[in-house]
Formats: C-alpha cells, structure tokens, sequence
C-alpha cells in the first residue's frame, strides 16, 4: 500500500455548503427557460454534475431551447449566485478543524464549477488561504467529473501520482472519478438515506472524522510496508 502524500478536495458539499444556494438559482433560472426544475432535483438526482449536462438532460425530457436563451439564461445564474456566495455562504461544520490538523499534507481543491466560483467561495467562507492557488476546474482543464481526467490532472501538477493522493468528495460522480483515477476515495456522505457509498471507497458522515481517517490510511500504508 502507497503511503498517502496528497489531499485533493472537492469544493461544493465538501469545503462549503454551496449546494442549497446553487439548487436554488439553477431551479430559478431553467424553469423561467422552460425546463421545469426544483432546488429538490438537483439535491436528489443531479448533485455535482456539470450544468450542461443537467441541461441536456432537461432539454431531452422537455424539449430543445433555444441556445442563446440559455447562454443568457446561465450568464444571469451564474450571476445572482456569485452574488450570493459572496454573502451567504458558509462552510461545512468542521472544515477548518480538518484542515488545520491535516497541515502537514499538501492539499488542492479539485471541481466541476469555476474556477471564479471556487475561489468565491473559499475567499468568503476563509478557505483561501489552506489552498493558494492550487484550484483545478473543470471548466479550465475542460475535462469534468465523473471522468478521472481532472483529479488526474490535478495529481499530476501538484507532482504526485494518482496512488499517492487521497480523494476527498461528497457527490458520487466525483467519488467514481477518483475511484477511477486509483486513488484512494473518502466519501462525505451527509445523505446516507438517499446515497451508498460506491464501492472501495470510504465513507464518513462529517469533516470532523477526516483527519482520523487520514491517519489510519496513513499508518496502515506504513505498517504494509
């Protein structure tokens, strides 16, 4: 077993709690377009997807819109929630507690948002200053979670290999990205009602448990050695 060297984090529903905000902004903005969606939809069937992807998705049971509508449509979105993270936002109980005692790991931000919006959301939240600029998005490597591109890419510029880091991720299609990508993949399940955990990878309830199980990833590697 390699001894992990590397923490790369998801952002929304991981660091911050964005998710409540943006579920409400994207139901505001795709039913005003004609595709009707409630903030419940994306919590339940959509959570961490791409908003293209959602799109397409809603255009396929709805019916085609028109494509400048819809670039206007998510320029507004993107807008009023940037607005929002600005002043709203919070994060998740027990992020900084993890994040100061996991200090001796190099650690990026890995997200299938902005990267306008992750660093929104860290600056407001006091997150910036655990991660620099190591943020990786997907919309600047144009490659998107559940593809193990991004946390690939992510790994390697932060020079080390997949197997070195830990994956740290709320939303499923990111946990099968890093599955994906042979990293090891701890799984923030805060919806063990409506979520199981994919296969091989670990699961925990809050952020509070993360260093713990840092540290026995850490001295079972050791211990195989």
């Amino acid at each position: 077993m390699t001894i992990p060297r590397c923490l790369l984090f998801d952002c929304d529903g991981t660091l911050v709690d964005s998710e409540p905000l943006l579920a409400a902004e994207m139901a505001t903005s795709l039913t005003a377009l004609g595709l009707p969606f409630a903030p419940s939809d994306y919590m339940g069937e959509f959570r961490g997807a791409r908003f293209m992807n959602i799109v397409a998705e809603l255009q396929r049971r709805h019916g085609d819109i028109d494509p400048e509508a819809l670039r206007l449509g998510e320029t507004d979105m993107r807008t009023r929630l940037t607005e929002r993270l600005a002043s709203e936002l919070v994060p998740l109980p027990g992020v900084h507690e993890a994040l100061d005692a996991l200090a001796g790991y190099p650690r990026a931000v890995v997200s299938n948002g902005p990267e306008t919006k992750i660093r929104t959301g860290l600056t407001t939240t006091g997150l910036s200053d655990y991660f620099g600029d190591r943020l990786f998005s997907g919309y600047t490597v144009k490659c998107w979670k559940p593809d193990p591109c991004l946390y690939l890419h992510a790994a390697s510029l932060m020079g080390y290999e997949a197997r070195e880091c830990i994956a740290i991720d709320d939303a499923i299609v990111g946990v099968k990205a890093a599955l994906a990508a042979g990293m090891r993949v701890i799984h923030l399940n805060r919806f063990p009602d409506v979520e199981t955990t994919p296969e091989g990878a670990i699961q925990i309830s809050n952020m509070h448990q993360l260093p713990t199980v840092v540290g026995h990833l850490a001295h079972e590697a050791v211990a195989s050695l």
